[in-house]
């Protein structure tokens, strides 16, 4: 389909640039060219790029890896969610699922592979095992969960947890990463250099897994899979995925109103008393 070239943005005026009115024309008129053109902040796109692709570094060490290993079968297909690449290579992965026990030899490594990953990076821990030791946690070889190796995200439960209950938490975890700010610093870990110097400024500043969910200072509360969800509960979170990014893009259109300066204000004249 040929595309009219009624629009020419190198002789457009810069000041229109601030105009949504100017810009929505020109992309009407581009699309009934046969363009598509679609208008919204660069933080959006990067951010819908990065949710619906997540590139994850399985860290499987018992049944919990073989549910996750069923989730990329036909019957679930999570490469209709986007996440169906998987690295070996902790330098090209966006997350790491840890589905299974950690013993204490096996920590260095896995916190080894977590240092070695590129930010933002997210970490999902699958089943029992993985949160708070499971049936192991009396083990003195086992670790009482991964909390305290690396930050946690998203906290999935089970013994094994279903495919289903792995599914919900990965679009939690897209729906974290879709109200991040890229350049904002997005999921920045802090390390305890870092952590030092935000108290010294009066708290944990920035968007970061140490304070992304926090009312208070200290209070940590990342995102737990409670339940497994029906077919029914995911399609009406993916509507309120849908609904949640139309809102951001109306916030991000709507023109902020500079506020009216106030009045100065009137001194009343002093009165001298003499006292004679």
């Amino acid at each position: 389909m040929e595309v009219r070239k009624r629009a020419s943005i190198k002789s457009f005026p810069y000041d229109d640039f601030k105009d949504n009115d100017s810009l929505e024309r020109i992309a009407e008129e581009l699309n009934e060219g046969g363009a598509n053109v679609v208008l919204g902040s660069l933080d959006a796109a990067i951010n819908w790029g990065r949710s619906n692709s997540p590139w994850s570094l399985t860290f499987g060490t018992s049944c919990c890896g073989i549910e996750f290993m069923s989730i990329g079968c036909s019957r679930y297909d999570m490469a209709r969610f986007g996440w169906e690449v998987t690295r070996n290579s902790p330098r090209q992965a966006d997350l790491i699922m840890c589905a299974g026990t950690i013993t204490n030899k096996m920590a260095p490594v896995f916190k080894r592979l977590y240092d070695e990953m590129a930010e933002p990076k997210y970490v999902v821990a699958v089943g029992g095992c993985t949160i708070s030791g499971g049936p192991f946690k009396k083990s003195y070889s086992v670790v009482r969960g991964i909390d305290e190796l690396v930050p946690v995200d998203v906290y999935i439960p089970g013994c094994p947890p279903r495919p289903e209950a792995i599914i919900y938490g990965m679009m939690q975890l897209q729906r974290k990463i879709k109200v991040e700010k890229f350049f904002g610093g997005a999921n920045h870990k802090m390390n305890s250099e870092e952590k030092a110097e935000s108290l010294k400024l009066g708290g944990l500043r920035g968007l970061s897994n140490e304070n992304f969910s926090a009312d208070k200072l200290g209070n940590n509360r990342p995102i737990i899979v409670t339940e497994t969800p029906a077919q029914e509960k995911i399609e009406e979170l993916g509507k309120e995925l849908d609904t949640l990014e139309q809102n951001a893009v109306k916030a991000e259109n709507t023109p902020v109103t500079p506020a009216t300066p106030a009045a100065p204000a009137t001194e009343s004249p002093s009165t001298e008393t003499n006292n004679k």
